[in-house]
């Protein structure tokens, strides 16, 4: 387990993520450049956005005295003195129904009004239908329709108080005050209340537009039936199934990015005239696999040309790591023409918008699921929640191992494990191949370079993944 030249040569995660972060500023710029997004209030992509700006309304909430409940609109006075022994009688009144213009309140009278509707002009309370004698409404004619019969009445066994079962106008939201301040994340009720305040449309942060790439001869199809057979259907000797395309794509929507996809065959040509095509109108792209010291190493031939660089760091899993920035993917290629197939094989059909794929920058991880989403968990996704406005940072605590570790005393490695009954860290093997592990994982446990060998109970820095 000890170091040597090569280990030496690798760069360490703080150097690493550095690195990253400056590649990702154009990001940032980019977006910041290009201002807020403005969705309808009731599209369904703004749940999980963030604003960009204060949000007011001109005015208040609600916008007038309404009733809180089904029953009689009154003036507290004339209530002073009801009991159940001596009841006060009040003429019934005009309804008003939610929607209605408010009506004046004639003293000396009780207007049934129902729930939200404008309290009737001159009253000031409200008493539930359930608290008069009877406790149920007459029938009743909306407004416009019959006057009430002269003799109808309207018993009270208990006095009011004014405002009481009244919403005022503003009491919510005064005229004028903000809604929501700029970088609030958007939940069902805050959508509600942008909604209530009359705000038609919303600005919020545009989304970082991610490009993610799986590349390899090896995965399968996912249609059912297809010559790979994925779904029901066995695979074909020598397949597997793509597990990063949608695990990525769904750890990049949870920290608020836009996704989109492309597959690729394992060759240099296909692979670029597939990224010619498909990056332009994208902020950043991330490729998985084909970046290591394997002889087929797809997306390392096909960018290192370009001037995106490849190099190991001093990380398990994730070592093979690259970044940089896109180089004219038409007709940039040292190594061979870049247009020479497209995606489908036509010649040089990605030839004319290669050049502006040209400047995004690119993030490349290993093709191991486990190191694909540990990569991404150390160098991607906390700078993406950042920019989204999401806490960016995993929680993060200090346990106790439950266990002795052996671990390589040159390298970073994360290791995924759970919390025992008595708050301990256990440790899953470290292989990045076991991606079941990865799914029943609470934690990812972050163990620096230093002792080969950690003795149980040792303190080790674990984040949570499983919130």
């Amino acid at each position: 387990m000890s170091g040597g030249p090569a280990a030496a040569r690798r760069r360490s995660v703080e150097q690493h993520r550095a690195e990253v972060l400056s590649l990702l500023a154009a990001v940032e710029h980019r977006i910041a450049a290009e201002g807020a997004e403005r969705l309808p209030v009731d599209d369904p992509g703004l749940l999980g956005q963030v604003t960009a700006e204060t949000l007011s309304t001109d005015g208040p909430l609600p916008p007038f005295d309404n009733s809180q409940m089904d029953g009689y609109a009154v003036i507290a006075a004339e209530l002073a003195a009801a009991s159940a022994e001596h009841p006060v009688r009040l003429r019934l009144g005009r309804a008003t129904a939610a929607g209605a213009a408010p009506l004046a309140h004639e003293p000396g009278s009780a207007s049934p009004v129902m729930t939200g509707a404008p309290l009737p002009l001159g009253a000031d309370a409200v008493v539930p239908v359930e608290r008069t004698l009877p406790p149920r409404f007459p029938a009743l004619s909306r407004a416009g329709g019959p006057a009430p019969d002269r003799d109808a009445e309207v018993a009270f066994a208990e006095p009011s108080a004014a405002g009481r079962f009244v919403r005022r106008a503003g009491e919510d939201l005064p005229a004028g005050s903000p809604v929501l301040d700029p970088g609030t994340r958007l939940t069902a009720a805050r959508i509600g209340l942008i909604a209530a305040a009359g705000i038609a449309e919303v600005p919020v942060r545009r989304s970082v537009r991610v490009l993610l790439c799986s590349t390899g001869d090896e995965l399968a199809e996912r249609s059912a039936g297809g010559d790979g057979g994925s779904g029901d259907a066995p695979l074909r000797a020598g397949l597997i199934h793509d597990a990063n395309t949608p695990m990525l794509a769904a750890a990049l929507r949870a920290a608020g990015a836009s996704v989109g996809t492309l597959r690729t065959g394992d060759t240099p040509e296909r692979f670029r005239a597939a990224l010619a095509e498909a990056a332009p109108g994208h902020d950043l792209v991330v490729t998985t696999g084909g970046i290591s010291a394997g002889a087929f190493e797809v997306v390392r031939e096909a960018l290192s040309p370009l001037g995106v660089r490849f190099a190991p760091i001093a990380m398990q899993p994730g070592g093979p790591q690259g970044l940089g920035t896109l180089g004219a993917l038409a007709g940039a290629d040292r190594g061979g023409a870049v247009g020479d197939a497209a995606p489908g094989g036509a010649p040089g059909a990605a030839a004319a918008p290669g050049g502006a794929a040209a400047g995004i920058p690119v993030l490349c991880f290993p093709g191991n699921p486990v190191s694909a989403l540990v990569s991404a968990e150390m160098f991607l996704l906390p700078e993406l929640r950042r920019l989204a406005g999401l806490p960016a940072e995993r929680r993060r605590e200090r346990r106790p191992l439950a266990h002795a570790v052996e671990k390589p005393a040159e390298k970073h490695q994360v290791r995924r494990g759970r919390i025992d009954a008595d708050g301990r860290v256990s440790l899953s093997a470290p292989g990045s191949h076991l991606l079941a592990d990865l799914a029943a994982a609470e934690l990812l446990a972050q163990l620096p370079p230093g002792p080969a060998e950690l003795a149980e109970n040792t303190p080790v820095e674990i984040w949570r993944i499983d919130d």
